[in-house]
């Protein structure tokens, strides 16, 4: 199993995706190729006292930076390290990519290079969210914003697959995100999309569900065009940041919310650890023919880590032989 990992993608880059690298590669059984700047990865690579023999280089002279427009780089920087992973899987000398960069660009990069699965008309972003039970697999989270009713349908089915025999739930639960629970609520397509989904017996279909209660749990999946989703994702990150500082700022009021921040620690400690997006790793692209794992940008070590090891998992659960067969 070979694993092509970005090394120049994100806000860290490279330091911060060779060292997960590092530490996944004690991890898992797999090789872990970091494609980049050859000479810039050997000599991070040097700085660290004990480097695994299965991790290796493959050169790639350009990087598209965060800020550059998706297709316009994918298209012009041919040497790129997104486009050289990409490719090495469409070539099969690689089994999969995990990048931290341009989420456009990877996205973009996978689709144009890598075949798209038998009954996939779009691939979709499956992000994993804590909630109060268990995580729920939200899908898509950005990759096709412009959404058709059979797009969502194959989401349902592909979240569905991954749930199962990745995330270990059986018949798992997928709802529809709507803005009400009764079936005639919400747009025309997405009043359309709960026939389809209704109707399709490869899926756990429980209806519609609110943006109220993603977090609570009662679902698997929760299937969603990428515009929606992306809102979803954005608006998650921003209120967990909100309530950390609000936390910082009511806790070092006076002593007494202070002896009280002391003695919450262990809880608090808890609860960072349980809605760290580090521990989740990276979102995989559902439905290109190859594992394609999108970290965040501003991943941490443990969070390039646990997006190799999300990758490995895909891998080795071989989820898109499942999704062809749940397609067919």
């Amino acid at each position: 199993m070979r694993i092509a990992v970005d090394a120049m993608g994100g806000d860290k880059a490279p330091d911060v995706i060779i060292k997960g690298a590092i530490l996944a590669a004690k991890e898992i059984e797999a090789e872990i190729i970091l494609v980049g700047d050859e000479e810039v990865i050997k000599t991070k690579l040097s700085l660290h006292r004990k480097v695994s023999d299965n991790i290796s280089i493959q050169n790639a002279t350009e990087v598209i930076q965060m800020k550059d427009s998706p297709a316009a780089s994918v298209r012009r920087m041919k040497d790129s390290s997104i486009n050289v992973a990409v490719k090495m899987v469409k070539e099969k000398r690689a089994d999969a990519i995990v990048s931290a960069g341009n989420t456009g660009a990877v996205v973009c990069a996978g689709s144009l290079f890598l075949k798209i699965l038998p009954g996939v008309d779009r691939p979709g972003i499956s992000v994993l969210l804590p909630t109060l039970k268990d995580v729920v697999q939200v899908i898509d989270m950005g990759a096709n914003i412009d959404a058709k009713p059979e797009h969502l349908l194959q989401y349902g089915i592909m979240g569905s697959i991954y749930s199962e025999h990745v995330l270990g739930k059986k018949a798992p639960k997928v709802g529809l995100l709507n803005i009400g629970e009764e079936e005639t609520k919400g747009p025309e397509f997405v009043k359309e999309t709960f026939k389809l989904l209704e109707q399709n017996k490869n899926i756990n279909f429980v209806g519609n569900v609110e943006g109220r209660d993603i977090y609570v749990g009662d679902c698997d999946v929760i299937v969603c065009d990428g515009f929606l989703g992306n809102v979803v994702l954005k608006v998650s990150e921003g209120l967990a940041y909100a309530i950390k500082e609000m936390l910082k700022r009511n806790l070092s009021i006076n002593i007494f919310t202070k002896l009280g921040a002391l003695l919450s620690a262990p809880a608090l400690k808890a609860l960072k650890r349980e809605t760290d997006y580090s521990e989740y790793g990276g979102a995989p692209l559902l439905g290109v023919d190859g594992g394609c794992i999108i970290a965040h940008g501003g991943s941490s070590a443990n969070a390039i880590k646990n997006a190799i090891r999300v990758a490995h998992e895909s891998l080795l659960h071989n989820v898109n032989q499942h999704i062809i067969n749940a397609l067919a």
